[in-house]
């Protein structure tokens, strides 16, 4: 019996092992650990930042990197995220801040294909800069806080309503109100 209980503990602590995301919490950090795949998981955040009216700054990815060298690692991708009238607020405030201009997102793949959405909350990046930036910087980056939220909420709610049906869809003539697909 004391055997079973201990493989049975053994297996279920490999598959937590498994499942859990490439990303550790961190302080200051949102790591979020996703159901969709690393593809549909950047597409999502591009959506979802024009939603919040963000724009893309850079975006870097060291998988791509690699497979153009011909090697195969997991998928990870970095993408900043900002915008004018926040850089010119924050830059009134803190020359020294704008070195951390944009906040990043962290798009990582995990073993069995899905992905983790991460990134540092724009209040923890800026904190070293608020002796100088003092209130304008605190407002900043509360401001960002929640707009980086609901970017990240977006990109990884459960369910979403789709605008279009697919051709499958169509197909078996799915109504307006039948059109929500899990994505967490």
């Amino acid at each position: 019996m004391s055997r079973l209980i201990m493989a049975v503990t053994g297996v279920l602590l490999l598959v937590s092992c498994a499942s859990a995301g490439t990303i550790k919490q961190r302080d200051g950090w949102v790591v979020i650990d996703s159901n969709q795949p690393y593809a549909a998981l950047i597409q999502r955040l591009e959506a979802a930042v024009k939603t919040e009216n963000m724009g893309f700054v850079t975006s870097a990815s060291a998988s791509e990197g690699a497979k153009a060298a011909g090697v195969a690692i997991p998928g990870n991708r970095i993408v900043g995220v900002f915008r004018n009238d926040f850089a010119r607020r924050m830059l009134s405030a803190s020359i020294s801040a704008g070195i951390e201009a944009p906040i990043r997102f962290y798009i990582t793949e995990n073993p069995g294909g899905m992905a983790t959405l991460s990134y540092k909350k724009p209040s923890y990046v800026f904190t070293p800069y608020f002796d100088e930036g003092g209130d304008v910087l605190r407002a900043v980056a509360d401001e960002l806080d929640g707009i980086f939220a609901r970017i990240a909420d977006t990109t990884t709610k459960k369910t979403i309503t789709r605008t279009l049906l697919s051709r499958e869809e169509r197909s078996v003539g799915l109504s307006t109100s039948a059109r929500v697909c899990s994505a967490r």
